[in-house]
């Protein structure tokens, strides 16, 4: 015997990195030291700061991965897993600077992972950081036959009297929302349950739209990197972000918070999408379950001073971004008003 009749082809993962090397290659910066293929990733860093803080984060898209796999596509889960992380990123005020990611499967199929790779190679260059290396474990027995899972590993960048921790917010701060792509990666198991319960397929066309189930909820993440370090850069007084992953709005908002504050929020302030509204009828969820689970519109937001307002919105929807003020900083504990 040997390790590839015991189901690890070690060859078919050498040929497996030499066809991603020009999606490595597409992502590559300035500072990225060395080529693919070492123990690890150096990356030099960039000039200009005086104190310069990495900051770190890391996460997945959950079961999203079983409709692109049922579907045998592909080529968007990895522009969700830069997005998921890179996106957390940015709320310190971080610029991304270079990505890992961790494949594992029960048996390596080049073809079908060449095509995440190829996903997180578009978010990465989507995001301005370098996919700087990462690991493809084969794991005979432990998934089940054209199974994989992923996970991303994200480092930004940001001088230290200028990160974004809840200090700088203000009572009286108005909350920009921009807006989501659909549902993101997260909420997959109640949507699955939803499908599954109804018999219902992911080539179906969707009620609500006029692509398939499929199409709609293996639409990406949105990536929020270029269009926010943009207004940075342009000096626009941002005091903090939230990316509205799991928990949705009352979960994340009031992360970017200082002590002894809230944000009431304006329902009213937005639509809510159809894609929602049909998750919530099929399934029966509660309007809290449903803000609770899912993103509802606005996937990422930003807190600006009032007198901000109005020019952040104008800049954001010039970056192609339909910005919506949804509320304002108040005193609280910590939590969400609605009204």
């Amino acid at each position: 015997m040997d390790y590839k009749t015991a189901g690890v082809d070690i060859e078919a993962g050498r040929s497996f990195v030499e066809n991603i090397r020009t999606f490595v290659a597409a992502t590559r910066r300035p500072e990225v030291l060395g080529n693919l293929g070492g123990f690890g990733g150096c990356f030099a860093l960039p000039s200009g700061y005086s104190e310069p803080v990495l900051v770190s984060g890391t996460d997945g898209v959950g079961t999203k991965l079983k409709i692109a796999q049922s579907l045998d596509r592909h080529d968007t889960i990895g522009i969700d897993l830069v997005a998921m992380c890179a996106n957390d990123v940015l709320t310190n005020g971080a610029e991304p600077l270079f990505f890992l990611d961790y494949l594992a499967t029960g048996k390596l199929e080049g073809d079908r992972l060449a095509q995440v790779v190829k996903g997180i190679s578009d978010g990465c260059q989507e995001a301005g950081c370098a996919l700087l290396g990462g690991e493809t474990a084969e794991m005979p027995g432990f998934y089940a036959p054209g199974e994989y899972d992923v996970a991303g590993f994200c480092v930004g960048i940001v001088e230290k009297g200028k990160i974004l921790d809840g200090s700088q917010v203000r009572v009286g701060d108005r909350v920009i929302g921009l807006p989501s792509s659909g549902v993101h990666s997260n909420g997959f198991s109640l949507v699955r349950k939803i499908v599954d319960d109804r018999g219902l397929n992911w080539n179906d066309k969707a009620p609500f739209s006029d692509s398939s189930l499929g199409d709609v909820f293996l639409t990406p993440t949105r990536l929020y990197v270029q269009p926010i370090l943009s207004a940075l850069r342009e000096g626009l007084d941002i005091r903090g972000m939230a990316h509205i992953t799991g928990g949705g709005l009352p979960e994340n908002l009031p992360r970017c918070l200082g002590e002894g504050q809230a944000i009431a929020i304006d329902r009213a302030a937005w639509q809510v999408r159809d894609l929602f509204r049909w998750i919530a009828a099929e399934g029966n969820v509660t309007d809290t379950d449903m803000f609770e689970t899912f993103n509802m519109g606005m996937g990422y937001a930003i807190v600006v001073p009032k007198t901000e307002r109005d020019r952040a919105i104008t800049y954001l929807e010039k970056q192609h971004l339909a910005a919506r003020d949804i509320g304002e900083v108040v005193a609280g504990e910590g939590n969400l008003i609605w009204s």
